[in-house]
């Protein structure tokens, strides 16, 4: 399972219609693109991250990711929405280390 998780700052004033926007834009043009699993919108709390808000989302295998990172719906997001509205973001995507995997409860 591949998480691929961007956080990043909106060029938009917090709280405005423009912000409204482009989560509601978002979500209804990347999650139905094919295999992409849990997509969810985050909110950084951290004061030690510059970014304020994250995207999630999981694939079941590097061809499922590198199917969505292609398809057409999510390339012309990204040069028609992304590319204007996001002023500053970071992309980490991650599996579960095969060694130590998840530790505790």
């Amino acid at each position: 399972m591949i998480t691929h998780s961007v956080f990043f700052n909106l060029q938009h004033a917090p709280g405005s219609a423009e912000e409204q926007d482009f989560f509601a834009k978002s979500l209804r043009i990347l999650t139905p693109i094919p295999g992409v699993l849990d997509f969810t919108v985050l909110r950084q709390t951290s004061p030690k991250a510059p970014w304020q808000f994250g995207f999630s989302m999981k694939f079941t295998s590097q061809n499922a990711y590198d199917s969505y990172n292609n398809h057409p719906d999510h390339l012309d997001y990204v040069n028609s929405i992304w590319l204007k509205e996001v002023s500053s973001f970071q992309e980490i995507d991650h599996i579960i280390h095969p060694e130590y995997g998840t530790q505790g409860s």
